[in-house]
């Protein structure tokens, strides 16, 4: 037991730094993460007890061979007393099934442990007299979360149970050999139960801790092709190593014991990784918070000389690029040159050029759409800098077709969507849409080398420019075309920004499915800076997204090493 403890003690800083990224779930929200180590701990942990290699053999424990006696003495007691039916045969071992195991151990199937087997039902959904009953009724989603169960998500009356279900007594097992394979649960309060679900009584002369604990080790893997599931002869057939009585008992406490230095190891970790994610969130918004060029110097410093420290996940890296556009769209990543043309001149010159186009008849004239004050959150102007909406620097600005086109297999046109737009590029998926020539010039919208696409149903804030793709657009991107007074990547710089998230979420409508209309978009309140600061602005953005990129890589290519180390130090104990 000792090369057990030291194998948790002595690999305790991998156990706990092997964190594998889950999928984020979506721009401005935090990337979770799942304690790799530590869930390859526990597994380890049970498959060590599952092996007989957690705890040693005592000789003078009563070898497992004579509890199978008494197994067989039981169950042939019950069926004389009519209480359970006598089981149809299980097959011999094969040779393939033989595996060693430790003194005093044997192997055995798993139907030899069970004194009844038995499968739920689901009264009919369509009379309502047998739902919402007091009768707690366990399906797959029940099982799972916790080791016993007492209470359901759903409850049935008694006509319920009398017309489409079963009752498991406390102490049964529960066991899913549909859609949840490898969920397991202990019934703690009578309750019926679903056709997805077994419903098991052990025998005896098992620990029902340790069937649990070797349960959870077996490779079930079922068949089906929309719904995998194992049949009742599979569930029976499983092979496993039945130690002696106390020692399944002392199996159980040891593996209770390391369970909860694993809970332990869990709950110090996430604390760390809470209160860094705090401590980085707290320095990266002393940056946009400071009132002055002192302030932000001292909370730059701050940062800097812990560099190494602060950013050493992946969420906090996405807050350090975060950080870096909203600097950007406030004025504070580069600074201001007072000999600059300031961005008020731009605009008049924005604002000729527009009107020398209404009178070409070549665009509409605009309403004029004053900034809405309660809107405006990028406040303080910097020097140099003027304040408008979009609606000012634009020349054009509307979205894609309002329903479905007329698609073609062979079209030589693609209908892309806000989810097509990345990154500053138009993305062309396997199961983009295909539309034809004329199709497209029914709908085609006035997109040039100077136009800028971004999301705006759905997710929002995804930008792309044009690049003469043959696309034809759709309703959930929308699209403006800017003259050469502003940088087309200054605005990509405001579009990825955390102040448009805001924005955008703030003045969106829907509930499940965000949209930002147009009107939403003309009337969005930007800081534009002089034309040479907006370039100063995009090569340090680009710059700095280069850096935060190779330590994103850096960091990926450290937990790959840390899950991969985690992997092989499980496969070398138990091999």
């Amino acid at each position: 037991m000792n090369n057990v403890e030291n194998l948790i003690t002595q690999h305790l800083n991998l156990w706990t730094s092997a964190i594998k990224q889950k999928s984020s779930a979506g721009r401005g929200s935090s990337s979770k993460t799942e304690l790799y180590g530590i869930k390859k701990l526990r597994e380890l942990i049970l498959e060590l007890a599952a092996r007989g290699l957690l705890v040693p053999q005592d000789p003078n424990d009563e070898p497992a061979t004579e509890l199978l006696k008494k197994i067989s003495t039981e169950k042939t007691a019950l069926i004389k007393e009519g209480k359970i039916k006598k089981a149809k045969p299980l097959p011999p071992l094969t040779d393939e099934e033989k595996i060693n195991t430790p003194g005093g151990w044997t192997l055995i199937r798993t139907g030899q442990l069970f004194n009844t087997i038995n499968s739920g039902g689901t009264p009919s959904k369509r009379n309502p007299e047998y739902w919402n009953g007091d009768i707690p009724w366990a399906s797959v989603k029940d099982l799972g979360t916790k080791r016993h169960i007492s209470t359901t998500q759903d409850q049935i009356t008694e006509l319920g149970l009398i017309n489409g279900s079963r009752l498991a007594d406390v102490g049964d097992i529960l066991i899913c050999t549909r859609m949840g394979l490898g969920k397991i649960s202990i019934v703690k309060a009578p309750m019926a139960f679903n056709q997805d679900l077994k419903s098991v009584k052990l025998t005896s002369f098992v620990d029902v801790d340790f069937f649990l604990n070797t349960y959870s080790t077996l490779k079930i893997r079922g068949t089906g092709t929309t719904v995998e599931g194992i049949k009742q002869e599979q569930l029976l057939e499983y092979v496993i190593g039945l130690p002696p009585l106390a020692e399944q008992h002392r199996i159980v406490a040891k593996v209770d014991e390391l369970m909860a230095l694993c809970d332990q190891l869990e709950q110090q970790t996430e604390a760390s990784l809470s209160a860094h994610q705090t401590l980085v969130e707290t320095l990266l918004s002393a940056l946009t918070n400071a009132a002055d060029h002192d302030s932000f110097q001292q909370a730059w410093q701050r940062i800097a000389q812990h560099f190494a420290t602060l950013f050493t996940t992946e969420h906090s890296i996405d807050q350090l690029k975060q950080t870096i556009l909203q600097l950007a769209v406030m004025g504070k990543l580069v600074p201001q040159d007072p000999n600059d043309e300031p961005a008020s001149e731009l605009l008049k010159r924005i604002a000729a050029e527009k009107s020398k186009l209404v009178k070409e008849g070549k665009i509409r004239k605009q309403k004029v759409v004053p900034i809405d004050k309660k809107n405006e959150t990028l406040s303080p102007t910097p020097q140099g800098w003027a304040s408008c909406t979009l609606q000012e620097v634009v020349s054009i600005l509307g979205d894609g077709l309002h329903g479905t086109p007329n698609y073609d297999l062979n079209g030589d046109y693609f209908f892309v969507n806000g989810n097509n737009l990345n990154s500053g590029q138009i993305h062309i998926k396997p199961e983009t849409k295909r539309v034809s020539f004329e199709e497209y010039e029914k709908h085609k919208k006035d997109l040039n080398d100077r136009t800028v696409l971004v999301s705006i149903n759905g997710t929002l804030g995804n930008v792309a420019f044009f690049n003469n793709e043959p696309v034809m657009l759709g309703k959930s991107s929308c699209y403006f075309n800017l003259g050469p007074e502003i940088s087309k990547k200054f605005v990509k710089v405001i579009l990825e920004s955390p102040y448009f998230l805001n924005y955008a979420l703030t003045n969106a409508t829907g509930s499940t499915i965000k949209n930002l209309g147009l009107k939403a978009m003309n009337s969005m309140p930007i800081l534009v800076p002089p034309k040479e600061e907006q370039n100063r602005i995009v090569i340090k953005v680009d710059n700095l997204m280069i850096l935060c990129d190779q330590l994103k890589a850096r960091l990926n290519q450290a937990q790959t090493t840390q899950l991969h180390l985690a992997d092989a130090l499980t496969e070398q104990a138990i091999a």
